[in-house]
């Protein structure tokens, strides 16, 4: 694992010059070094793979043939040389007039998971184009395309053709990568027409879910003043909340007798559950080691995953101090929703003092009976004291760095390890 993030780091710092952000880009494009460099861009641009071979080829055939007085090397340069440039001149001659193009992506992808593009070649003009060839965006440090860039024979006049192109992230967060592009093929192929673009594409790398199999939480639950609308039932002692007429579908069981014999239609009893099981998860954000946030994020993901499956509400997610509250479970809310907050996380430098998220949770604890903490280390079990002290169930799960997970430090604590995360085993907690 450690070559990996060695890699990681290496791809960082290759891009340290390129800004990791849509906005940084637009600016830097506008900036005098971005309108300098222009030139290089769109020769890089008009040349096709191919050409872009050859043009690396006649600078090394150049070196060889500065000596022109003992080699005749300059006349293969020249040759070379010459037909990049009249490839170059005749790349007006093939621009894809009325060809637009669109693409599209899934909203969100899980870290280190392809995602596929589709890009749509609208060919609105009068006629055929032949040898168009679509390619992708410079990919940030993290992005890697996992295939070569598609090629499209012919499109037809009024017609469309799908494509797609697959990549692969290794960083979670949010993703704006710039314009998809399409080109028509030169004759010798040495050189590409003017390239018509897309808009760009936005999509959201979310961490991994940890194999969660078992997970065991103290029992109970709070009651919770008029009910949750709209959530599933589960068994429980329900409370009446009123009647209202006959619908197909309602089980016979709740039909009101003297409500159906004074209003003349049949009328059923409309229940509400009062008791809840509620859950909280806690994050810790503050962690020195990259690969353990990840590795927590992921533990996390996969306990809101488990949870959601089960019985219990997932009533609040906290990362650090920051309290997002969110409802998912018994068929309220999406996963997704907190996929959505662990993908942005950043690893923040200073550690909460217990007493201040406690000051934080303080309005939320009244209607949770359980909290789950997942932390970097065990220090005493402070925060798990306090929660347990306001009445409310609290389990520590303590990611270690190291391959064996440790024994337990103290009640309702388990300690997993991040290779285990990072591997996909089965946790059973």
């Amino acid at each position: 694992m450690t070559f990996h993030v060695d890699l990681d780091r290496l791809a960082r710092w290759n891009h340290i010059l390129i800004p990791s952000t849509k906005a940084g880009r637009d600016r830097f494009r506008g900036s005098v070094m971005g309108r300098g460099i222009g030139p290089v861009v769109w020769l890089y641009g008009a040349l096709s793979e191919e050409g872009r071979v050859l043009a690396v080829a006649s600078v090394v055939v150049g070196a060889f043939g500065v000596d022109v007085a003992s080699t005749m090397v300059f006349v293969l340069w020249a040759a070379l040389t010459a037909l990049i440039l009249a490839s170059l001149s005749l790349t007006r001659l093939y621009r894809l007039d009325a060809v637009r193009v669109e693409v599209s992506a899934p909203r969100r992808v899980t870290v280190g998971v392809p995602i596929t593009f589709a890009v749509v070649l609208h060919n609105d003009g009068p006629r055929d184009r032949s040898a168009v060839r679509v390619g992708g965006p410079f990919l940030p440090w993290d992005g890697r395309w996992t295939g070569p860039a598609p090629r499209l024979a012919r499109l037809p006049a009024g017609q469309r053709a799908r494509v797609e192109l697959a990549g692969r992230f290794s960083s979670r967060g949010e993703h704006h990568l710039d314009a998809f592009t399409a080109a028509a093929l030169l004759p010798l192929g040495l050189a590409q027409g003017r390239q018509v673009s897309s808009p760009g594409c936005k999509f959201l790398v979310v961490p991994r879910l940890a194999s969660v199999v078992r997970l065991g939480t103290p029992p109970g639950s709070r009651y919770q003043l008029g009910g949750v609308a709209l959530a599933s039932k589960t068994g429980q002692a329900l409370d009446l909340l009123g009647v209202r007429p006959y619908r197909a579908g309602d089980p016979v069981r709740h039909l009101h007798a003297r409500s159906w014999a004074r209003a003349g239609v049949p009328v059923v009893r409309v229940y509400q559950e009062e008791l809840f099981s509620r859950i909280g998860v806690v994050v810790e954000s503050a962690v020195p080691q990259a690969r353990k946030l990840e590795a927590m994020l992921s533990l996390a993901a996969g306990v809101v995953a488990f949870l959601s499956r089960g019985e219990a509400l997932i009533d609040l997610l906290v990362v650090g101090d920051r309290v997002h509250e969110l409802t998912i479970g018994r068929s309220l809310g999406f996963l997704d929703q907190a996929l959505d907050l662990l993908a942005c996380v950043e690893r923040e430098r200073r550690r909460p003092e217990p007493e201040a998220l406690m000051a934080r949770l303080g309005d939320h604890l009244g209607r949770l009976s359980c909290v789950i903490v997942v932390a970097a280390s065990w220090d005493g079990g402070r925060l798990a004291e306090q929660i347990r002290g306001s009445g409310v169930g609290c389990v520590t799960l303590v990611v270690e760095a190291g391959e064996a997970a440790a024994a337990a430090r103290g009640p309702d604590v388990h300690v997993v390890s991040a290779g285990a995360i990072e591997r996909g085993e089965p946790l059973s907690l």
